[in-house]
């Protein structure tokens, strides 16, 4: 392991293969490597899992050209992992020339789901090793669930992904995953026991609302990395073991929010978290005033349609609205009396509205708004992500 100021070497590429799915098809990861393997602090960034969120794939674009200029001029000094698109298979779904990039449509469901629980395998490859030096006890971790992952023998392409991107974030201290929401305010994602340590990355990026859960539901990429840390210190409480990885997910505003202008902005803020972190060398300045206080996830309303038809918001984004609020009418195009085929959708909470939706025909059950408060809502059940 290498510390502080390393020999600096020049960025390198790989384009590792997926299993293919089908004879005559292949499909690669582009992965882009700065600074010596080994180095400390790592960090591992990656874009559009969900592959039809393209904000983070203009990100990534003006991030790497930031970080071949810090590379240029000597300033990487700990190990960055950049994965300018984290999931071909999304990248290649369209239907009737609509981008299907969420969910995997060979039936295996969301992309952002399900990633292998490394708690219990780690759990058990630990046993009797650990120590009471928390540092060491760090590397023992890392090493059981580089050796976890490094055992799975993916079986089709998707598996195949999810093995290759894992083994790329399971060791790093800062790990994130860009996405973007509908229409939405930036805002992020992450677990509890990394409030206020991601302060400053909320600050930087402008972020209207930090919502933390532990667990939010559905194994999403980001606690596969996060969580187990936490996990594994209730399971050995006379070892030191700290949450070593800070890992979020980043909803870069809305789909249609990408320009140059916004991206590289947000490049420039995710620089800046990785010098002052460590990574890159050079002064980032101090963080901006901080836009929003971290909330629990349970404390965000999320309002559905009861029946299908043409949604007619009343309130713009970003919008402070109170409990009873009317947030968009909901329409029946057909109703007989249209005088009678308007229905209210209301907010059961005071707060911000962070998100909408970008369609304005939605089926029964969709979620159309999302409105972030400060107090739990009985309405809503722990451990759950908003929506699939």
């Amino acid at each position: 392991m290498i510390f502080g100021k390393v020999t600096r070497m020049p960025r390198r590429t790989d384009r590792p293969p997926l299993p293919s799915q089908a004879p005559g098809t292949a499909r690669s990861l582009t992965i882009h490597r700065y600074g010596t393997p080994g180095a400390r602090p790592k960090a591992y960034v990656q874009a559009a899992l969900h592959a039809d969120e393209t904000p983070a794939l203009l990100v990534q674009h003006h991030l790497t050209r930031l970080l071949d200029d810090a590379d240029a001029a000597g300033e990487i000094t700990g190990e960055i992992v950049i994965v300018p698109y984290a999931n071909p298979i999304g990248l290649a779904q369209f239907l009737n020339a609509h981008h299907m990039g969420r969910h995997e449509l060979g039936s295996a469901g969301n992309f952002n789901r399900n990633w292998p629980d490394l708690f219990e395998p780690v759990a058990d490859r630990l046993g009797g090793r650990l120590t009471a030096d928390a540092e060491a006890n760090v590397a023992l971790v890392r090493k059981a669930m580089a050796e976890t992952l490094e055992a799975r023998k993916p079986g089709t392409e998707l598996e195949g992904l999810r093995v290759l991107l894992a083994r790329e974030a399971v060791d790093a201290d800062l790990v994130l995953d860009l996405h973007c929401d509908d229409e939405a305010l930036m805002h992020l994602f992450t677990i509890p026991a990394h409030w206020p340590g991601c302060a400053d990355l909320a600050a930087e990026l402008g972020c209207r609302a930090v919502l933390l859960a532990d667990p939010s539901g559905g194994n999403p990429f980001d606690e596969a990395f996060s969580a187990p840390w936490i996990r594994l210190a209730a399971r050995f409480p006379d070892h030191p073991i700290p949450p070593a990885c800070l890992s979020a997910t980043v909803e870069l505003r809305g789909s249609a929010d990408v320009s140059d202008e916004l991206a590289g902005a947000d490049a420039a803020a995710l620089l800046r978290v990785l010098r002052r972190r460590g990574l890159v060398a050079g002064d980032p300045g101090s963080p901006p005033a901080p836009l929003a206080e971290a909330t629990p996830l349970d404390a965000m309303d999320t309002l559905n349609t009861p029946a299908a038809g043409v949604l007619s918001y009343k309130v713009a984004l970003g919008a402070e609205v109170a409990e009873g609020d009317v947030i968009a009418e909901l329409i029946d195009p057909v109703a007989d009396d249209p005088a009678e085929g308007r229905r209210r959708i209301v907010t059961r909470t005071d707060g911000l509205l962070l998100a909408r939706r970008l369609h304005r025909y939605a089926l029964p059950g969709m979620t159309v708004a999302k409105v972030v408060g400060s107090r739990t809502l009985p309405h809503r059940t722990g451990g759950h992500l908003l929506e699939d």
